[in-house]
């Protein structure tokens, strides 16, 4: 998991590459889009603003084609996150959905207004307790990318 403290640094950070560019635009696009409803932008990127409450959950997801980076608006959420090699596999992997569920514990962490959060696909999260936040959700392809040294 990679925890920026703010878009700025994610900007100066991955600003190279086009689907670095689409999260961008995304984010930029935060004020058209309806709460709640996945958007696309070409085929790399689909995202979707996310408002209310946290709904906790027993097990944490994972994916493989697509990574998920998290845009804190407002409010605050607890996330829990660990390696999947540290976790026990629950639902196998689905490539119609590219998920697979595991049971376990992770570090626990709060992330909240203005950080954006990278989870990185040998990771697996789950949201715990009750939270309210305002936060973009994106799924971005991993295929021409990379991560930058953490």
């Amino acid at each position: 998991m990679i925890i920026l403290d703010n878009i700025e640094q994610f900007t100066a950070l991955y600003k190279e590459g086009r689907k670095w560019q689409r999260c961008l635009e995304a984010i930029d696009n935060i004020n058209n889009i309806r709460p709640d409803v996945y958007h696309s932008i070409g085929d790399s990127l689909v995202y979707k603003l996310e408002s209310g409450q946290t709904q906790p959950s027993e097990v944490f997801v994972g994916y493989r084609r697509y990574l998920d980076v998290h845009y804190y608006l407002d409010g605050e959420e607890n996330i829990e996150v660990a390696a999947k090699q540290k976790l026990t596999l629950s639902t196998p992997y689905q490539d119609e959905s590219d998920r697979e569920f595991f049971t376990g514990s992770g570090e626990r962490l709060t992330l909240g207004h203005g950080q954006v959060v990278l989870f990185e696909n040998h990771e697996a999260y789950r949201f715990y307790g009750h939270s309210s936040r305002n936060k973009v959700v994106l799924k971005v392809t991993i295929e021409d990318g990379y991560f930058l040294n953490k």
